[in-house]
């Protein structure tokens, strides 16, 4: 017999009745039911329960045990009675009676249970994020992830993708984030960057000659945390394809993804429509590049109904160019209690609040306008807003008014909130959307010009699209949401130098600075680049949505907090004085 077990946890049943074992694993659970001892002995496989009475030669022992001991034990497999067979247990029908006990290691006192799913603070679990890896639902999260993994680089692989490597430690790029830099010994005063995505190399494999590369890649980006999202580093589906377009990488993905979602979705509807949304549209229609569209619910211009009409606010804001009125319809939403509980949310997300109308059954039996807005705005113009939006009897509609980037976002929010508490959004379902068409440019706070997505996508129009406003180029860039979440981002890439240098130069870049930075990918357009897209999507935030987790450290092994530090292993520490010597490195104390 092994040294430490004949079977794992899970592997005992009826079969088994009437022979002598060995188990070993962790005391999940001591019950001392008056001269009879239930231990619940656990291992990465599942659950058996071991009993031993009086009679048995280890019950002194076992006597001694506490929960998260590791122990091994001897016994006899001995069948349930009917009524005590567990059907939650995959060895539910049977028990180990125990003969021999082994400690193969004690356990002091936990600072946080294991069993039971009790809720602890975030710092006490990431400290001992050992202990809190034993508890069920946590280490079902890791599983699950384990096999989203092998099962996506499974179908890549039958897609005729090809897995490569890239480096880890390189040169620094503008991704859209901050580098993480690493001081090199051997170059004094240079500094190599942790990638914040294999972007350039991938392309750089496409130039190589190779099609259809995949990796599962570590990316590292100095970002301030949330929910969603590491603060550190993470781990991406990263493709290229040569000789492609848009559609093509479409094509390759989709049933990748969603092949994905209906392994491991537990059941829940998988839909395999995927429209193609532009980000205009998606912005206008539900204030975000990344919408859920288990809410039906779509935002619409009302802009002409309330030019000059009688609400002073809005008909003096769109007196402004650039203003809009917007319009959130609220199918089942008419009544004053719950127009002023949306009113309160806008209020709660920093806005004066939202103008609403709702429409109801009046004194007289007909249907009347309600509300502020409609005393205002008079019924001709409340009974045009109501037939542009569908509305009826029993329903409402809020408002937002302004530049709509000023307020986009937290409509967006809204329409969410509306669909919750409406019950409008659709439970138990992943729907899918790729938003395209996304502007090349925007400006900053401070007015400059610059990239507003990848600046390695291809402008739609080529170089023709460059010589008029940047503000107005669209690119050939593509994102994929799922339930109000951005899972993949991609495009077809920029792959001739001249497009290259002039896209770069409309952001601020002169020729030297790209020749400098991205000298490498230069270099190689200038020898024969095919055209070539792809996209990169985020296995975290695959796994959060399966698992259906709201925060994304949940479905990490080793994560960070918050503050961006590893409370387990005192990430970040003080370098040595040794180690700055020989980096020749010194750190500046802070103010």
């Amino acid at each position: 017999m092994h040294a430490y077990r004949s079977h794992t946890c899970a592997e005992l049943n009826a079969g088994h009745v009437g022979q002598e074992v060995r188990l070993s694993g962790w005391v999940h659970r001591v019950r001392d039911h008056g001269g009879v001892l239930f231990i619940d002995l656990r291992d990465h496989y599942g659950i058996t329960q071991v009993i031993a009475d009086a009679d048995s030669p280890a019950f002194a022992e076992l006597e001694t045990v506490r929960a998260e001991w590791v122990i091994r034990i001897e016994g006899r497999v001995k069948g349930r009675d009917a009524a005590l067979v567990n059907p939650k247990l995959a060895t539910g029908e049977i028990e180990v009676y125990a003969t021999g006990l082994t400690v193969l290691g004690a356990a002091d006192e936990l600072p946080m249970p294991v069993f039971g799913e009790v809720d602890y603070p975030e710092e006490t679990r990431l400290t001992y994020r050992f202990l809190d890896l034993r508890r069920e639902k946590l280490h079902a999260n890791m599983m699950l992830r384990s096999n989203v993994v092998r099962s996506l680089r499974n179908r890549m692989w039958d897609a005729g993708f090809n897995e490569f490597q890239t480096p880890i430690i390189t040169a620094s790029s503008p991704e859209g984030a901050r580098d993480f830099l690493v001081p090199s010994r051997l170059h004094p005063g240079k500094f190599y960057a942790l990638p914040q995505a294999p972007q350039q190399f991938k392309q750089l494999i496409m130039v190589a000659g190779f099609d259809r590369y995949f990796q599962i890649a570590p990316c590292f980006r100095d970002e301030d945390p949330r929910a969603d999202r590491s603060p550190t580093d993470f781990y991406q589906l990263d493709v290229e394809m040569s000789f492609v377009e848009q559609e093509d990488v479409f094509q390759a993905v989709q049933p990748v993804i969603q092949g994905i979602f209906e392994e491991f979705g537990g059941g829940r509807r998988v839909d395999a429509d995927w429209p193609r949304i532009a980000y205009r549209d998606a912005m206008l229609w539900y204030g975000s590049d990344k919408p859920d569209l288990r809410n039906p619910i779509r935002m619409q211009v009302v802009s002409e109904h309330f030019r000059g009409s009688g609400f002073a606010i809005f008909a003096k804001l769109l007196e402004n160019e650039g203003t809009e009125i917007r319009a959130i319809p609220a199918p089942t939403g008419g009544s004053r209690k719950f127009c002023d509980r949306m009113n309160a949310f806008a209020q709660s997300q920093g806005l004066p609040g939202m103008g609403y109308i709702f429409w109801r059954k009046g004194d007289d039996g007909a249907m009347e306008a309600a509300g502020p807005l409609a005393k205002n705005i008079g019924p001709e113009r409340t009974e045009a807003i109501r037939q542009q939006l569908g509305l009826g009897e029993g329903d409402a509609a809020f408002f937002l008014g302004g530049k709509p980037e000023t307020f986009e976002a937290v409509a967006g929010r809204a329409r969410n909130e509306i669909g919750r508490e409406l019950g409008l959004t659709e439970e138990n379902c992943f729907r899918f959307a790729w938003i395209v068409d996304f502007p090349m440019y925007e400006k900053d706070d401070e007015g400059k010009v610059d990239f507003s997505h990848n600046p390695f996508s291809m402008p739609q129009g080529g170089m023709a699209a460059l010589e008029g406003d940047p503000l107005k180029v669209l690119a050939y860039q593509y994102d994929l949401a799922c339930n109000g979440y951005e899972l993949i981002s991609g495009g077809i890439r920029n792959h001739k130098p001249e497009i290259m240098f002039k896209a770069f130069e409309l952001a601020g870049y002169p020729a030297s600075e790209v020749e400098k930075r991205f000298g490498g990918m230069v270099k190689a357009f200038r020898y024969g680049a095919p055209p070539h897209g792809g996209c990169a999507a985020g296995i975290d935030r695959i796994v959060m949505l399966l698992a259906d987790e709201a925060n994304i450290r949940e479905v990490i092994m080793f994560p960070m907090n918050q503050r961006a530090e590893d409370l387990l292993m005192g990430a970040p520490s003080e370098p040595t004085n040794e180690q700055l010597r020989e980096l020749r490195l010194r750190v500046v104390p802070k103010d």
